[in-house]
């Protein structure tokens, strides 16, 4: 059982593999508690769909794909709150809109580029292709993103719980609302990487619901919620090894099992 565990560890791949999995397990479980409690879940699945785009362009071009994928949900993110605020445009039309286009420009990318198999990857995820520069990407978003978090989280708690009374005492509501907008579309580019566009928004949502399940309290929620993002990445990481498995599809299915479990363990109380 040890050697099953430790074996996959001599290839460096494994190594980054890992690492990549814990971190975005982490960085997903911590914003994705904000995310599920302000009902934004959609969001994030408009946003992992609007990365596509950028990907395609990247690829093409020879950039770094997760730059560019970066580039397309912080633009997606930021028309999204922008169309939002306009009476005429309710907010689930933009969120519903914009991404759909973006996907569309995506697939429309794809086959003009003819690389339907190079940029599966892209739709699924490879977390076992992550080479060391994703690593420090990912790194950084995650960074710079949980700061982030640790320095707004009272504001956003509060937010969360009652907006309105957090509006009435001067929390900036519509700055916080942009912010988590901003940081859950970098969120969603170092989530690409290991479950793919198309499967995201699971790893941002899925671990926080089978903890909600178990628990009320926010830090607790949280801190249940990277343990289960984080065990869920690495079975699809052992998955993929082992089995030859779709890494994202793994991960998603883990934290499906994950929230079936909690959800047996509330039932029984």
């Amino acid at each position: 059982m040890m050697h099953f565990l430790t074996d996959p560890f001599h290839y460096i791949f494994i190594q980054r593999a890992v690492a990549a999995a814990v971190v975005v397990g982490i960085l997903c479980a911590c914003l994705g508690t904000f995310v599920v409690l302000r009902r934004m879940s959609l969001v994030g699945h408009a946003l992992s769909h609007s990365a596509l785009p950028g990907l395609v362009i990247a690829y093409l071009l020879g950039f770094n794909i997760l730059g560019a994928a970066a580039v397309a949900t912080v633009l997606a993110a930021l028309l999204i709150g922008f169309l939002a605020k306009d009476e005429a445009v309710y907010e689930d039309t933009s969120i519903g809109m914009i991404p759909t286009v973006m996907f569309a420009l995506g697939i429309l990318l794809i086959s003009a580029g003819k690389s339907y198999r190079d940029l599966s990857a892209m739709l699924f995820g490879n977390i076992l292709g992550v080479t060391a520069a994703d690593l420090n990407l990912i790194m950084l978003i995650a960074g710079v993103s949980l700061l982030a978090l640790a320095l707004f989280y009272k504001e956003l708690k509060l937010l969360c719980v009652d907006p309105d009374y957090a509006k009435t005492i001067g929390v900036p509501v519509d700055l916080l609302r942009y912010g988590l907008l901003l940081f859950l579309a970098l969120t969603v580019v170092a989530g690409i990487q290991a479950v793919g566009t198309v499967l995201t928004n699971a790893l941002l949502v899925v671990p926080v619901a089978a903890a909600r399940l178990l628990t009320d309290r926010l830090g607790v929620m949280m801190l249940l919620s990277c343990a289960f993002a984080v065990l869920a990445a690495l079975a699809g990481v052992f998955a993929s090894f082992y089995l030859g498995l779709s890494s994202g599809a793994s991960i998603v299915l883990a934290c499906a099992l994950i929230f079936g479990g909690a959800w047996l363990v509330r039932k029984t109380k």
